[in-house]
This record gives C-alpha cells, structure tokens and sequence, in this order.
C-alpha cells in the first residue's frame, strides 16, 4: 500500500505536469483538469484498487506461517507462505503497471521547459524503480527460503532509495548548494544577468 501511495501521487505529478502544459495552448480544453481534486482523485482512485487486490488476496487467501525442513536438512527454517501465488504478484504487477505508466508519462514530458518540469527525474526515478524490481522477478524465482525474504527486503530498499535519490536529491542539491536557483524570478527568467 505504501509503493502504491508513493507511485500513484508520483503519477499524478506526471499527469498534473502534462496537463500544465498542454492546457497553455489557446484551443486547449485541458484547463479544467488543472486543479489539486484531479490529483487527489488519481492517487485515491490507483489506492483503491491496490486495496482492493490486497483485500481480496487476505479475504480469500491469506499468508501463513510455514515449517520448512527440506531447504536445509537438520535445520527447520520458519517461512511466510504466501498461500497464493496469482494473488501475491497481482499485487506487485499492478505496482508495475503503475510504475509503468508514470514513466511512459514522464517519458514524454521530459522534453517540456526546465524551470517548472520535473519530468526528467520522474523518468529516471521510475526506471530505477522499475529495473530493481524487474531484476527482482527472477531473482525471487530462482531463490528460496531465507534467500526469498533477503531479495525481498533488498528489492524494497533498494527501490525506496532509487526514489528518494533520483526525486530528492537534485531537489537538495539546489537547496543546499544554489539557493539563488531556487527562487520566483529564477523559475520565471526574470534575473537575466545585467551588464
């Protein structure tokens, strides 16, 4: 529920990003989708469903706890079964698809002015995101056990910090580094340099 939150309000940046721009051309009938509700309804609307797909999968299926003495003999490993597998990655390929989309979405707005667009570090944020758990299909698959939880654990903090990296950083930097870049008039080309 939360890569769901994170990526759906990052998708509705993209799709508010896209709709700015669109919207200033004059025959445009785009205008009235640029308010704060439209986001609102798109990140309620991508976590209903996730809600609803991990609702299901608890209702009908839940996980369990498993005893596994083959993986190691001797040993007894205590694992989550996930009970059902067509449950367990249509939650994480509805994830992709979300993913998926905020990127082809970013993708084609990255070319859009600089000052306001952030669609180049949504690009590369999702792309991140997306290769780490596209690397993870097969590594989960091939592992088992302990190994399972470990890929897992990796996936997830290793795609957190993809996000939090390629969104925030350059963010920072500015910040910290050029706060004169992080002004109205900058934003706006209004301090051209005087001679």
């Amino acid at each position: 529920m939360v890569f769901a939150l994170c990526i759906s309000c990052i998708l509705a940046k993209t799709i508010m990003v896209f709709f700015a721009f669109m919207a200033t051309k004059p025959e445009s009938s785009l205008k009235r989708w640029i308010s704060p509700q439209v986001s609102y309804m798109i990140v309620v609307c991508c976590l209903l469903l996730q809600l609803v797909l991990c609702v299901m999968w608890i209702s009908t299926s839940p996980p369990f706890q498993q005893m596994n003495t083959e993986s190691k003999p001797g040993t007894i490993v205590i694992e989550c079964n996930e009970n059902s597998s067509v449950a367990f990655w249509s939650v994480l390929g509805y994830l992709g698809i979300l993913a998926s989309i905020s990127f082809i979405v970013a993708f084609l707005v990255r070319r859009l002015p600089d000052n306001f667009n952030e669609a180049k570090f949504i690009t590369f944020s999702m792309l991140a995101f997306l290769s780490v758990w596209v690397s993870y299909v097969p590594a989960s698959l091939s592992s088992q056990g302990k190994y399972t939880v470990a890929m897992e654990i990796f996936a997830i903090q290793s795609s957190s910090w993809a996000l939090v990296i390629c969104m925030f950083l350059p963010k920072c930097f500015i910040i910290l580094f050029r706060p004169h870049m992080n002004s109205k008039e900058h934003l706006l080309g209004k301090n051209k340099v005087q001679k």
